[in-house]
């Protein structure tokens, strides 16, 4: 080991490091204890190894103008550089020219974790709630109290949301969970799963508390047993769509991982989003010069002609027309295509029949229809974060194709969002090829799966890879042979 760092590690305190390189090798954050510190030169990354404070973040370069926010918000604004790690490793500087370590957060050691199990009990919270969840509206009170009132009411679920609260009792994190019974035992998962698809969910935490919300989540998760035995009340804890550079979610994995827990990671469809400029000429001249004529072409001969108009519900009467048209078209264009249509669910539909009138009266929805000619060819339900349109879902008629009531309808959105000021335009999940041709960037998605340290609860995951990897060589076989007999 090097001296300077051995001198480096006999101070015991426990640091953050914040790595900026913006021009090839992107954003890694991380905090650690230092006597653990790896760095790897043929990966030009720091890696830092099983302790309850250990966390890696690496994004690629492409995401650093969309995430250096979520990643910087886990530095305390009171950060002063201590020590320069390019000058502990000169062969590293050019890998990372703007390195420093920081302070850490401060711990406190009066946090506490209350288990909310009822409606009731979250109510109170409201306020404070939707105040960390940030602006997207996904994660808002409203959006997954209202999924658990519908979606909650199954045999063997149970309301299983975790609290955190400081010594003033302010909330300062909340990880909105349920539990569930199945054969994979009792699995927690994020409130609004399933076929509501919401996405960008996440353990809710204050700025800049990341460390402090996350290890008092693991210490209580890692201390709640049942009364059999005291094994873990919980088999596994699915967290499905989680943000790659979610930075609360990566401590709070890193953190259970450190206390023992295995730890499951697969990727999944992006989010795409768009970055919008300042003005709709500098926007047409981010596309494609194909793209930018078409719809152009689309402008003049639609919208200037006046042929095609957009109408935004303004109250519940025109929200619930609106709705029935969102509906009526999407379900003949899914059906069109051969699919059942999300909208042939009874619970779904009536998640968004109360969800709607509760967003809109907040200013949190937009139900735009596209009329062509006096006639409805296509509707999109919009929600609204702070600065993004999140563009949830659509319904296009499938009679009138000729007209691309789904590229008007877009152009109309982005075109809308720009003249309001807003910084992004945001698909949502799914890799669909279109969304690319309208300059939107894929932000990567991870299932994370984190199995309790109990012997039951790692039989149980290791026959479901199993079972995995027998799909994956049956369908493997069916293609080989596939290819064969053409």
């Amino acid at each position: 080991m090097p001296k300077r760092l051995a001198a480096w590690t006999e101070d015991s305190q426990v640091f953050a490091l914040s790595a900026i390189d913006a021009g090839a090798y992107g954003i890694c954050l991380a905090a650690f204890h230092p006597h653990l510190l790896v760095v790897d030169a043929r990966r030009r990354t720091l890696l830092f190894r099983n302790w309850p404070w250990s966390f890696r973040r690496a994004v690629e370069s492409r995401h650093i103008e969309e995430n250096a926010a979520c990643i910087w918000s886990a530095v305390t604004e009171s950060c002063i550089a201590k020590h320069t790690v390019a000058g502990m490793f000169p062969a590293f500087s050019t890998a990372f020219p703007l390195l420093r370590l920081y302070p850490s957060m401060i711990k406190t050691s009066d946090i506490e974790v209350q288990q909310l199990a009822s409606v009731d009990s979250l109510a109170p919270l409201r306020p404070a709630w939707n105040a960390l969840a940030r602006g997207v509206p996904f994660r808002n009170f409203d959006w997954l109290e209202s999924w658990w009132r519908l979606y909650g009411a199954g045999p063997g679920k149970e309301l299983f949301a975790l609290a955190v609260f400081d010594g003033n009792r302010e909330l300062i994190g909340l990880a909105p969970w349920y539990l569930e019974g199945s054969a994979a035992g009792r699995v927690i998962r994020f409130l609004g799963s399933g076929e509501v698809c919401s996405d960008y969910l996440t353990v809710l935490c204050r700025p800049r508390r990341e460390e402090d919300v996350t290890q008092a989540l693991a210490d209580w998760l890692c201390g709640f047993t049942s009364f059999s035995g005291g094994r873990p009340a919980w088999d596994q804890i699915e967290l499905g769509g989680v943000d790659e550079c979610d930075v609360t979610v990566a401590w709070l994995v890193e953190q259970l991982a450190a206390r023992g827990n295995l730890i499951h990671r697969r990727s999944r469809s992006s989010c795409w989003r768009i970055t919008l400029p300042g003005g709709w000429d500098q926007y047409l001249n981010m596309l494609s010069k194909s793209h930018r004529k078409q719809i152009r072409r689309l402008e003049r001969d639609y919208f200037q002609t006046g042929r095609a108009r957009l109408v935004t519900a303004a109250n519940e009467s025109e929200l619930g027309r609106g709705l029935e048209a969102l509906i009526r078209l999407h379900q003949r264009r899914r059906q069109s295509l051969g699919e059942r249509g999300c909208f042939a669910s009874s619970r779904f539909v009536a998640f968004h029949e109360q969800t709607a009138n509760r967003l809109l009266r907040s200013g949190r929805l937009r139900l735009v229809w596209l009329e062509v000619d006096g006639q409805t060819v296509a509707v999109e339900y919009q929600v609204l974060g702070d600065g993004v349109v999140y563009a949830y879902q659509s319904g296009i008629e499938p009679d009138s194709l000729e007209h691309q009531p789904g590229r008007l309808i877009t152009l109309g959105g982005i075109k809308q969002a720009i003249s309001e000021g807003r910084r992004a335009f945001d698909f949502l999940r799914g890799d669909e090829s279109y969304k690319a041709h309208w300059r939107a960037k894929p932000r990567p998605a991870l299932d994370i799966r984190v199995v309790a340290n109990a012997p039951r609860a790692r039989l149980r995951h290791n026959l479901w890879l199993a079972s995995g990897n027998v799909k994956n060589w049956i369908k493997k076989g069916l293609r080989m042979s596939r290819i064969a007999n053409q």
